[in-house]
């Protein structure tokens, strides 16, 4: 089966009209991208845009034999205008089942927005699976097999995908490309990484692929080590990084403190942007963990971790670290090297901002410095993040 994204962008397309932003300042060239459409074997298009015709002569293909058009969602703006010679466009009830002329069945999927996703199966039965922007499906129930091919809005809904991946409807094969790109994140590297880091990619307007054609995959790492100071932008980041994840066990490190207001209110915002379906575990026994096979685990944060394991040794008042911090130090290590499951550890970077006044301090900062570095060490990708942005160190 042949796909032909005719445009891959949000509905408003890349760059934006007068939109002023970074990103849309930046879409020029191949990251300018008009509004999704596909073009399936030439005989199905699904999603009308203007300038479906001209997308598809730049392509090296032609409409003249598309024998239906459907719709995914509810399209703003202006009528856009049929090109001459195809068929009126409509859209297919929820779980309806359409067969083509062609020999192409197309089965609509019920979505939890508003809108209609279509399953396409082609007469030699690659599957292909298409969301409209903002798209889930939703009742999810055990997929046969997974699609060849899914292309929906991986950045604006990665749950999306984590849900097809726990229904077993996206696997280690599926081919997931991004569609519906907007500003909201910046083309080029940035948006290839973020990608990456759900297992999706992007391509070009005008791009043909062949569904069920091999094609490697991103390879997502299992272990990742996210540092960053105060308020960078690091706990965002790591969780970024797992939302399209099935089933996330979210370690919190940081514990409960009562009559501390403050603190309450940090914790609450943490939870408040989580997925609804992660698990929460608050401790600091992280060796058991990492030691068992289950599902991803975000670890936050090693400092946290330091801090209560000096805090057990009562190495506050100490002249030199206690030997029990160095021989939890070096456990978790030694777990984090032997772990069999994907984990996102996230830390602060303490060692570039003033040496800290105190005896203790000075050690909490030199101590972390090395459990940091000892990490990294262990893990194959690791980002540092700075004012909101994140820059590969490793991976």
């Amino acid at each position: 089966m042949e796909l032909t994204l005719l445009g891959t962008g949000a509905p408003g397309g890349l760059p934006r009209p007068d939109c002023p932003c970074a990103a849309c300042a930046s879409a020029r060239g191949e990251q300018a991208r008009a509004a999704t459409a596909l073009l399936v074997d030439g005989a199905l298009l699904l999603d009308l845009t203007p300038g479906a015709a001209l997308a598809a002569a730049r392509a090296g293909h032609s409409l003249t034999g598309v024998r239906q058009v459907l719709l995914t969602h509810p399209h703003d703006g202006p009528a856009v205008e049929l090109p001459p010679g195809l068929p009126s466009a409509g859209r297919v009830p929820d779980g309806r089942v359409l067969t083509l002329i062609s020999g192409h069945r197309v089965r609509a999927v019920p979505l939890d927005a508003p809108g209609t996703g279509y399953e396409v199966t082609s007469p030699e039965g690659e599957r292909l699976l298409y969301l409209p922007p903002g798209g889930t499906p939703s009742g999810m129930a055990g997929a046969s097999r997974p699609y060849d091919m899914v292309v929906c809005d991986v950045l604006a809904r990665p749950d999306a995908l984590a849900r097809l991946r726990a229904a077993g409807a996206v696997g280690p094969a599926t081919d997931v490309v991004a569609a519906h790109l907007d500003h909201d994140v910046p083309p080029g590297r940035e948006l290839d990484r973020r990608l990456a880091a759900a297992g999706a990619r992007a391509v070009p307007d005008g791009t043909t692929l062949i569904v069920g054609e091999y094609h490697a995959v991103p390879d997502l790492p299992r272990r990742t080590l996210v540092l960053g100071g105060a308020r960078s932008g690091k706990s965002v980041e790591a969780e970024r990084r797992l939302e399209a994840f099935p089933e996330v066990v979210y370690v919190a490190t940081g514990g409960t403190r009562e009559g501390d207001p403050e603190w309450a209110a940090r914790v609450g915002l943490h939870r408040e942007r989580r997925p609804g379906a992660w698990r929460t575990e608050e401790t600091c026994d992280l060796v058991p963990l990492l030691a068992s096979a289950g599902p991803a685990l975000l670890v936050d944060c090693l400092s946290l971790w330091l801090t209560d394991a000096m805090d057990r040794a009562g190495a506050w008042e100490e002249e030199k670290l206690p030997e029990a911090v160095r021989e939890r130090m070096a456990e978790l290590v030694a777990a984090v090297r032997a772990t069999p499951r994907t984990v996102v550890f996230v830390s602060n970077e303490v060692g570039s901002g003033v040496v800290p006044a105190t005896r203790a301090g000075r050690m909490f900062r030199d101590e972390l410095g090395r459990l940091n570095t000892a990490v990294a060490n262990e893990c194959e990708h690791v980002l540092l993040v700075v004012a909101g942005q994140a820059l590969v160190l490793r991976g």
